[in-house]
């Protein structure tokens, strides 16, 4: 799940247009009238945002802990 299998046009989303993006997929794939080749290939971007998204919450995460360390080591 490393970042730089993520592809650039998913990198540069934020998180509320690939939140949107993903929603969008959900609803297509649980669409009746779809065939196997587009549900495979909507899959596999729907598991590259998920790992976009993903990434970017670990970063967040990582930020957050690195200022909080920074905080206490302040006071």
């Amino acid at each position: 799940m490393r970042n730089e299998n993520i592809l650039g046009d998913i990198k540069s989303k934020s998180l509320k247009e690939a939140k949107e993006e993903i929603n969008d997929i959900l609803k297509k794939l649980e669409s009746q009238d779809v065939d196997l080749e587009s549900s495979l290939k909507d899959y596999q971007r729907l598991v590259a945002l998920n790992r976009h998204v993903d990434s970017m919450f670990k970063k967040k995460s990582k930020d957050i802990i690195y200022s909080s360390k920074k905080t206490k080591i302040i006071w």
